[in-house]
Order: C-alpha cells, then sequence, then structure tokens
C-alpha cells in the first residue's frame, strides 16, 4: 500500500442569503504521504473530521483523489475498482454490508456468487470464520434481528470470504461489549498471524491500537502528524509515566532527581511522574535506599492523553502562527500607510514649492 502526496478536496456550498450561495474549498487530506508493507498491522487515528475515512474511502476506489499517487496491492484503486475488490476487504463500523432483510447465511452465498469464490475455498473459509467468531448459531438469523456486536462479527466474516490481501477496518468495535471486543481482537490478531493479512485499522477505542498494532499513524486535518511505534508516540507526546509508592509511614514529598517529581501525596502513599522514554529502575532504587519502602507500582501512560496533548499543542502552534501572521499583516499596514504618508507628503510639498 502506498500513498504519495495524495489529496482530496471538497468543493462545499453554503446558504448565505436569499438565493445565495457562498462555494467554498475544504481540503480533506492534505499531501498525505505513507507507505504499509505486506503483513502489517497499522493503526491510523485521529479526531472527528481528521481525514480518516476519506483516506480508506480513496485507497477503496469509492473516492478518486484530487492529487498524488496512490497504489493498493500494485493497483490504481480509481481506475481498477473491479479488479482491487477481489483483493482487499472492507468493514465500516456505521454501515454494514450484508443485506437486512436475508439470513445472514443468505448474505455469505451471495458473496460467494458475487466473488466468485470457488466451492471447496468459500466452504473451508466459511466454516473457519464461524467458528472463529461464534457464528453458528445465528446463521438462520436476519440480519436485522442480529445484535450490534452480532452484526460486527457477521459483517468481519463478510469481508473476508474472499481471502483479502489487505483489510480495513474502519471503527470495527464500535458499541461492542467487552466480550465481543476480545473475540473480534482475538480473531484479528490470529487472522494477521496466520494469513499475514495487511490490516489498516481506524478506530476512537485506543486499547484497539494498543493491543493489535506494533505501528501507529496519527491524522489530523488531513496531514499526518506521527508515523511510528507506539512507544515513539508517547515521546513525541512527552508523556510521563507515575511511579506510585507506599511507605511505612507519612514523610514529607520525596526528593525526587530530575526530571522526576511528587505529583500527589496522601499519608503513606505518594505518586512520582517521571518521562515515559526513561527507565524506572535509577528513581526506585534511590527512593529504596532512602525511604522506608512497603510496595510500589508504575503506571503506564494514557495514549488518550498523549494523543489530545498532541493535538493540543498543535492548535497552539497553530494559533501563535495565525497570531504572528496577522501581526506581521498589521504591521505591513501600519509601514505601509506610513509610506503612502510621506509619498502624499512629497507630492502636496512639491505641489507647494511648484505653485508659489
Amino acid at each position: 500500500m502506498l500513498l504519495d502526496r495524495v489529496e482530496k478536496v471538497f468543493d462545499v456550498r453554503k446558504k448565505t442569503g436569499f438565493l445565495k450561495r457562498e462555494r467554498r474549498q475544504v481540503r480533506a487530506v492534505d499531501s498525505l504521504s505513507f507507505s504499509v508493507a505486506r503483513g502489517e498491522m497499522v493503526g491510523y487515528i485521529g479526531p472527528n473530521g481528521a481525514g480518516k475515512s476519506t483516506t480508506i474511502k480513496m485507497l477503496t476506489g469509492i473516492l478518486t483523489p484530487s492529487g498524488g499517487r496512490l497504489r493498493v496491492a500494485g493497483i490504481d484503486p480509481t481506475r481498477e475498482r473491479m479488479r482491487l475488490a477481489h483483493r482487499i476487504g472492507v468493514v465500516f463500523g456505521q454501515r454494514t454490508t450484508l443485506w437486512w432483510d436475508l439470513p445472514l447465511l443468505d448474505s455469505y452465498r451471495l458473496m460467494h456468487r458475487m466473488y466468485r469464490i470457488p466451492d471447496a475455498r468459500y466452504r473451508a473459509n466459511l466454516d473457519r470464520l464461524v467458528e472463529l467468531l461464534d457464528l453458528g448459531d445465528l446463521l438462520d438469523t436476519p440480519v436485522r434481528q442480529l445484535s450490534l456486536g452480532q452484526r460486527m462479527r457477521g459483517d468481519i466474516a463478510a469481508a473476508l470470504l474472499h481471502d483479502p490481501e489487505v483489510l480495513y477496518l474502519d471503527e470495527p468495535t464500535i458499541g461492542l461489549d467487552v466480550i465481543s471486543k476480545t473475540r473480534v481482537r482475538d480473531f484479528l490478531r490470529e487472522l494477521n498471524a496466520e494469513r499475514a493479512t495487511t490490516v489498516l485499522l481506524t478506530t476512537h477505542d485506543l486499547q484497539d491500537i494498543e493491543q493489535l498494532c506494533s505501528r501507529v499513524m496519527v491524522i489530523d486535518h488531513g496531514r499526518l502528524m506521527y508515523d511510528g511505534p507506539l512507544a515513539g508516540l508517547h515521546r513525541a507526546g512527552e508523556s510521563e509515566r507515575t511511579l506510585v509508592v507506599d511507605l511505612e509511614r507519612e514523610v514529607p514529598p520525596i526528593d525526587a532527581p530530575a526530571p522526576a517529581r511528587v505529583v500527589r501525596v496522601e499519608g503513606p502513599r505518594q505518586w512520582l511522574a517521571f518521562p515515559a522514554a526513561e527507565s524506572a529502575a535509577p528513581l526506585v532504587a534511590r527512593i529504596a535506599a532512602q525511604y522506608p519502602l512497603v510496595d510500589l507500582s508504575v503506571r503506564e501512560p494514557d495514549i488518550e492523553t498523549v494523543i489530545a496533548k498532541m493535538y493540543a499543542e498543535r492548535a497552539g502552534q497553530a494559533d501563535q502562527r495565525e497570531a504572528a501572521a496577522q501581526d506581521a499583516s498589521a504591521a505591513g499596514d501600519v509601514s505601509a500607510a506610513g509610506d503612502a504618508g510621506d509619498a502624499s507628503k512629497g507630492r502636496d510639498e512639491g505641489v507647494g514649492r511648484v505653485v508659489s
């Protein structure tokens, strides 16, 4: 999978008055470039409106890029969408690919014909997917009678019946209970390990990313903010781990070496924050040597907090740039006005000299 400076611009018309509409362009994806190797499981995350679903729709051929180059399994999705359909699987959490009034099994039979899956391969895949996703008791149930979790498992099975090389999952665990989420995650992990299926996962449930993906990409306003390992995301967001220390008795705040610091004290228990990229061992050794230690634990940073901080910093930087641009514009206007005044004064003086 390859994206090279891909852009997607939408024309939006907004009503501004009676029989009047204003036309403006919205850049949903802005010069986006990345590649995903075969067999990778990549988390693709960002806030609502960041461009995640637009990216997936371009990767499947549903949308045509406004610019740039895009390839999936060596195929241009825009020009060869039908050919690509046999190489990819797609699950949109908000929409189903199943036939609403038909039993689940009838939907699978229709896909058997649509994708022209050989009979033996279809039966083997169906049996395997039904077992792994626990769909046996649901095959004769109309899709409209399935719960959200059951339907999502049915949609995932439908997307994999034809053995796709690439699987796009857009919010695959949305609205699922804990048991259903665990079952879906275990299945995806096994699928990737057994068949080296490439998975691009977009989700707002960051536990999906932490449990499934070794690589994560963060997108905001159509631009890639981060691309790398999950551990590196903590460093990029300057996140902190927390060392929780239980002492034998209440003591003043622990004298911790910088950059570690005490952030909370409750009786004999103290909380110390330190950079996530650093080892806890030196800090633990120092506390154990100098204080009456009973127990301790290390709490990992919350990835949601890390990403929220990245967004906040990016928004702050954008505000600073906008303010600087406005200041520069204002300074330019003042300078231009001064130049114009000097020029006018010069003209007036010249005229005055001519007249006199």
